[in-house]
This record gives structure tokens, C-alpha cells and sequence, in this order.
């Protein structure tokens, strides 16, 4: 059997359509085309495209299936972009690109460096300002930064709120809500529970809004505080999403045990994050994420579910187990004897 260089051509130069989609994402083209689709001459008018690479630009994302093109010319939405990257539509998660396009692109090209020394490579590096510092100071991109969350976290947020018993608890938690949209999620499919979001204040007006939007404000308040300073709410379930892999492993395990100091006899902690298969072999993009945390944090990094089930036992918990939730997303849960 002969062998040829194409895989390797094809994941070294993979940033081009990465880049191509993060542009369009940037530029607009599908809320532009959910509006109306068009053709080549229509579209570099709309979108301000130069004839040069317009053609090129959109015959791409018809390529890599972001785009339809039918025997006229006419381009538009595929079904996924149409539901997920229309900016007026609920159902988009545009805002987690946005943020990659911004910032965490130009930061991935110090990934060798971040290698060789183990250091961030974003907005801190040389001694520069603690980038989530700055961005709770700045409500305008603190709002982009927690919609972007809701969007990377949508499908896991879906699955919790399905899957997990919820029908044997009346009151949960969500540690490090964002926007919230895990707490809504949960209550919009759970007309029964009341829950609670924790996080910085100043995520306070931002998530009380999308509550309002939601519809679920009467069943979903906002608890202000630190989760290193302050004691953890009070509830049947709490739940860290897309937190632990934040911090290293100290930070971590401290968490997991003021969770179970916090919960009742019976209650249960639920952690979602790209959880790594234990063979830390197939979940790419669970690994590729603890490279990013390598990039964005000083200490923080993605873990196995057999890690993370290790952790809940050492803080007290029994029952552990893992169940995956959707595309590289798994849950890890554990119960308070």
C-alpha cells in the first residue's frame, strides 16, 4: 500500500479554511445571506468584498460546506450556518469565533513558544495586564466574551438540562455561569427547578438580561461573588462548566471540595468540559483545548474523565461516572453520600 503526503498537507494548511470560515464569520456572510441569498456581483456590494477574491472567497465556503451555490449562481446558507451563524437568530454561536478571530488566532502563533516555556502567550505576555481582568473592567467586551461562552457551550448546556435525573432535585447551581445560558437552558426544559448563577458581579446585568430574554427570570436568579474567596451557593446540584480546565490541578481540587462542603446528603456536582478520552488518543479537540489553556492561563489544562473522577472521589464524592454529552463534550458526576 503506498502512502502520500495528504493528510499531513492537508492538517499543516488547515488554517486557511479555518481563517476563510473566521473572516466570513467577521464580514457577516451569513446574516447577510439568511437575509437574501445572491450572487457573486450582488454580494461583493453587500459585503464589500474586491472582485479579485470574492469568487474565491465564497466558492471556499461552498467547498468546505458552509455555503450552497446552485446552477445559476446563487449562493446561500447551509443548513448549519444558517441555524448557527445568523447574529439575529437565538441559535447562534458565532460569538466563540468571533472571539478566536480577535484574539486567540494571532495567539496561536506563539504556541512554540508557549511550548518551549510554559508561559501564556496572550495579552499577559512579557508582564503585560491579566487579559480577564481587563475584560471585566470593559463591559462591551466582557458581553462578547460571555456570549461567545454561550456559543461553544450551547449543545453541552442542551444535554445536561436532558439528560441528567432533574426530576430528583429541586435547586441547583451554576459556578462560573457567563451569560447563563446553562442555567436557562436547564430551567427551560425543567419548569420544576429553581437554580441560581454564580459569578463575578459584574456579570450581574449581562446575565439578568438573558434571562429576561429567556423568559425564565422567575425561576433563575443571580448570585454575585468569588468562587476562591466566597462560600459556594446552596443547592441540590451544583455545576462547573468549562471551568476546572481554567486552573491547574491545586485550584482545581479545591474547588471539587468546597463543592462538596457546600452540597447536601444526596446532592450531586456535575463538571462538562472537553472531557479527554482516557487513552488520550481520539478526543482531538479536548486536547487541542488543553493546548489552548497552555496559551491562555498560567496554570490551567484539560484532564481524562478517570482524572477528573479521581479528583471527586479524593473530595468525597462516590457514584462517579462519565457521560458524554455531545461531540467532544462529556460530563463527569458525582454524589454526595
Amino acid at each position: 500500500m503506498s502512502i502520500t503526503p495528504d493528510h499531513i498537507l492537508q492538517t499543516g494548511l488547515a488554517f486557511w479554511a479555518s481563517k476563510t470560515l473566521l473572516s466570513a464569520v467577521e464580514m457577516g456572510v451569513f446574516t447577510e445571506l439568511a437575509k437574501q441569498p445572491g450572487d457573486v456581483a450582488s454580494l461583493q456590494g453587500r459585503l464589500g468584498l474586491h472582485p479579485r477574491g470574492a469568487r474565491d472567497f465564497l466558492d471556499v465556503l461552498v467547498s468546505i460546506g458552509m455555503l450552497q451555490r446552485d446552477e445559476e449562481g446563487t449562493y446561500r446558507n447551509s443548513d448549519e450556518t444558517d441555524a448557527f451563524l445568523d447574529q439575529n437568530k437565538p441559535s447562534y454561536i458565532g460569538g466563540i469565533l468571533e472571539m478566536a478571530n480577535h484574539r486567540l488566532y494571532p495567539f496561536w502563533g506563539d504556541l512554540s513558544t508557549a511550548l518551549r516555556t510554559g508561559e501564556p502567550q496572550n495579552e499577559s505576555k512579557g508582564g503585560g495586564p491579566d487579559p480577564f481582568a481587563a475584560l471585566y473592567a470593559d463591559p462591551a467586551r466582557l458581553r462578547e466574551f460571555l456570549r461567545a461562552m454561550s456559543g461553544v457551550s450551547r449543545g453541552g448546556n442542551l444535554a445536561i438540562a436532558r439528560q441528567f435525573p432533574w426530576s430528583d432535585y429541586q435547586t441547583f447551581a451554576d459556578i462560573g455561569t457567563a451569560q447563563g445560558d446553562l442555567p436557562v437552558q436547564i430551567a427551560l426544559a425543567n419548569p420544576h427547578l429553581r437554580g441560581i448563577g454564580y459569578d463575578l458581579p459584574e456579570v450581574g446585568p449581562i446575565f439578568e438580561e438573558y434571562l429576561d430574554e429567556c423568559g425564565v427570570a422567575d425561576r433563575v436568579s443571580f448570585q454575585g461573588g468569588s468562587f476562591f474567596t466566597d462560600e459556594l451557593p446552596k443547592a441540590d446540584v451544583l455545576l462547573f462548566a468549562h471551568i476546572l480546565h481554567d486552573w491547574d490541578l491545586e485550584v482545581k481540587q479545591i474547588l471539587l471540595k468546597k463543592a462538596y462542603d457546600a452540597l447536601p446528603s444526596g446532592g450531586a456536582v456535575i463538571v462538562f468540559d472537553a472531557i479527554i478520552d482516557n487513552e488520550r488518543r481520539s478526543n482531538t479537540f479536548g486536547l487541542l483545548m488543553s493546548l489552548n489553556m497552555l496559551i491562555e492561563t498560567p496554570g490551567g489544562f484539560d484532564y481524562t474523565g478517570a482524572d477528573c473522577v479521581g479528583w471527586m472521589q479524593q473530595a468525597g464524592f462516590r457514584l462517579c461516572r462519565v457521560e458524554h454529552l455531545v461531540g467532544p463534550d462529556s460530563m463527569v458526576v458525582g454524589f454526595k453520600p
